[in-house]
């Protein structure tokens, strides 16, 4: 618009610029203004695929609430709770009177419009990457696109010493990067296309890795190998995304990646936990070429679990499969397993793709947190829900119906067969489990109907 403008007004002649004046006072501009109309119908339309790739709306929206209003609730460590704020362009309670350079300053450095350091929970660490072109596309969808909703936020149960917002700024100081992404001149454009998408926007890192003592990931990029390897999160284990071949994506295709990303579902895994918040509302609008821009880049990245346990490969051994077959249940949770789980996971363990998963060397089921499995077999799974249709698929939840033991021992009997190796859980750890999280809500497709 400005550039056009500039065009248009340049001062090649006095006599050229009354007649600009006189078109102007009786409306005869209207051939100039189409293209400015069009344009900028073109940056809210970028900015709206952004906040797609960025999964804004995940965030900043509580189950049943009106989308980018804010208010739902995110642990945090020491027994913390966040409430993400109300991004909507609202001027009293949302951020209807942020400039440009105010959003700018709150999505790449947290900090926000009043001078208050925002939480990395809310991933400007990955979001510092996002191009300055990017982040102006962003601001004019949220500004011009996003219904204004009159919300107030609700304040941040954080503990001391966290409840010390300056203390931000000497985290910042110290792992904050502030560089944008920079394309790799040794790799090709869709692979610097998928970093930046996973890096930036994407912000992957944010859930799959590992944290430090002071909450800072230990990496932001591939240049560590720990980038993408798998993080405790909120009661769940996010995966591994790296290469290895039995915790991670190394049997996965680009293929099945990319139909993961756009359906939640594929031959080996199905999304659960947080993960099912990023396909409802984010990957599943991506373009198949950022999809496999994604799956290009992760499956570049080599396996973060090299000398692990168990990472050099899994085998199937068909022995379960045998022993359930002849109904031989000499190992706890066998038999609650071919009572509740075998008509859907099959007595192989290898499910009914793609919407049951395979338990057999699945890496969710090989993690060596056993939390997610627990989680998945207490609570069950919210709707994973594509072009508006909820999946007629997910995990039950047998919080009602099994016991603390009982869910140990199925949840150890699936990680201990069919040629799974992985650590054991107790019925205490799934008791904790128990206290810490409430039955999952399924009807959480509100936020879908308001987008």
């Amino acid at each position: 618009m400005g550039k056009l403008s500039r065009n248009i007004v340049m001062p090649i002649a006095a006599g050229a610029l009354l007649l600009l004046a006189i078109g102007v006072r009786y409306g005869h501009t209207q051939d100039a203004a189409a293209p400015a109309q069009t344009a900028d119908a073109s940056l809210v339309a970028r900015g709206q695929y952004l906040a797609y790739a960025a999964d804004c709306v995940a965030c900043h929206s509580a189950p049943g609430g009106a989308a980018y209003a804010g208010g739902r609730p995110m642990g945090l460590p020491l027994n913390s709770t966040i409430y993400p704020t109300n991004i909507t362009p609202d001027p009293q309670t949302g951020i209807g009177l942020y400039t440009l350079q105010d959003f700018d300053r709150a999505l790449r450095r947290g900090i926000a419009r009043d001078g208050h350091h925002l939480y990395p929970s809310m991933p400007y660490p990955s979001y510092a990457k996002i191009s300055a072109a990017d982040v102006a596309a962003l601001y004019a969808y949220f500004m011009k696109a996003v219904k204004p909703v009159h919300q107030q936020n609700r304040p941040a149960q954080i503990a001391w010493p966290l409840s010390m917002r300056w203390l931000m700024g000497a985290w910042n100081f110290f792992f904050l990067d502030t560089h944008p992404f920079a394309p790799s001149p040794n790799q090709d454009a869709q692979w610097n296309r998928g970093a930046y998408l996973v890096q930036g926007l994407g912000h992957c890192g944010a859930c799959h890795t590992p944290r430090g003592w002071l909450f800072e990931e230990k990496a932001l990029t591939q240049a560590k190998r720990v980038y993408l390897s798998g993080a405790p999160l909120d009661n769940w284990s996010a995966a591994d995304l790296t290469g290895d071949p039995t915790l991670g994506l190394g049997r996965w295709s680009e293929a099945d990646l990319v139909q993961f990303l756009k359906t939640g579902h594929n031959a080996t895994g199905t999304a659960f936990g947080s993960m099912i918040d990023v396909i409802n509302y984010s990957t599943q609008y991506l373009t198949d070429a950022d999809n496999l821009a994604i799956a290009h880049y992760l499956k570049s990245l080599p396996p973060a679990h090299q000398n692990a346990s168990g990472s050099g490969g899994w085998t199937y051994d068909p022995a379960t499969a045998a022993a359930l077959a002849k109904l031989q249940f000499n190992t706890p949770g066998s038999q609650n397993y071919a009572q509740y789980c075998a008509d859907c996971h099959q007595r192989s363990g290898g499910g009914q793709a793609p919407y049951i998963p395979a338990l057999a060397g699945n890496p969710a089921v090989l993690d060596a947190d056993p939390i997610s499995l627990a989680n998945i077999t207490l609570n069950g799974s919210s709707p994973i829900v594509v072009d508006g249709d909820p999946d007629f698929y997910r995990m039950a939840s047998y919080r009602t119906i099994l016991d603390d033991q009982q869910i140990a021992d199925v949840v150890n009997f699936v990680r201990t067969s069919w040629g799974n190796h992985a650590p054991t859980v107790t019925a205490d750890q799934v008791a904790a489990l128990r206290a810490k999280t409430d039955p999952v809500q399924v009807e959480q497709l509100n936020l879908l109907r308001m987008r």
